[in-house]
């Protein structure tokens, strides 16, 4: 569950940032804080995972504030000033929305944000560890968003207009480019291996000359991507 504030003079703005989260599975809503005053105020006795957040407001202003924060959550700077965006990544904001952003726009910084690759994920000792927030992505499928938990992908089929994303759990079906979801998954741990496949090199069961045993399923290895898979044995 992701745990999220709003922090936003605009009242218009807590609407549609909430609008759209209340779209995704695991996104729960905790406060509309105006000013940043009000949001500090809220921090000191609460734990959040994400601040929607943002710049230009009365009292402190989004970079101020974030400056005063000794442990900030995660924090996806919404803006209609785009010339901040630097100070913005140098203060490590996971991503930086400009108003008036699409509900595509604003999945993929959801994405981007509680996606990050297996080595610089955090310590957990829970016994289900391997299927925390930041190891998820949200999916579309039909008129719905499917969370997946990133572990569970077995491999990415490009099929026409669609993507197959086959999970331990099944398959999932998305209108998108396998280009598109290749950006929001860890580089480390999936290898596309031709132009309509992607794998997932934690549950790859054999590879047997131009064929990868995965799954139940069987993958080609396309020749531009040869050297993906050269690398990947150590060769």
């Amino acid at each position: 569950m992701i745990k999220y504030i709003i922090i936003d003079d605009e009242h218009i703005a807590h609407d549609v940032i909430k609008g759209y989260c209340d779209m995704l599975p695991d996104m729960k809503f905790q406060q509309s804080c105006y000013d940043a005053l009000e949001a500090i105020q809220y921090l000191n006795q609460h734990t959040i995972d994400l601040i929607f957040l943002d710049l230009n407001m009365p009292k402190l202003k989004g970079f101020d504030f974030l400056k005063t924060l000794t442990t900030p959550p995660k924090v996806i700077v919404t803006t209609a000033y785009s010339e901040f965006a630097l100070e913005g990544y140098e203060l490590n904001v996971s991503d930086y929305l400009l108003k008036p952003f699409s509900f595509e726009r604003f999945l993929k910084a959801i994405n981007k944000t509680f996606v990050t690759p297996k080595h610089s994920s955090p310590t957990l000792h829970a016994d289900n560890a391997s299927k925390t927030t930041q190891e998820r992505i949200f999916i579309q499928s039909d008129n719905k968003y499917v969370q997946v938990i990133i572990e569970d992908i077995l491999y990415i089929e490009a099929s026409g207009n669609y993507c197959k994303v086959v999970t331990q759990e099944g398959t999932i079906i998305t209108r998108d480019k396998i280009s598109n979801l290749i950006t929001i998954l860890p580089v480390t741990d999936f290898i596309q291996v031709h132009r309509s496949f992607v794998v997932a090199a934690q549950h790859i069961k054999s590879i047997e000359g131009n064929m990868i045993h995965i799954g139940g399923s069987t993958v080609p290895v396309g020749k531009v991507y040869k050297m993906n898979v050269s690398r990947l044995l150590g060769l």
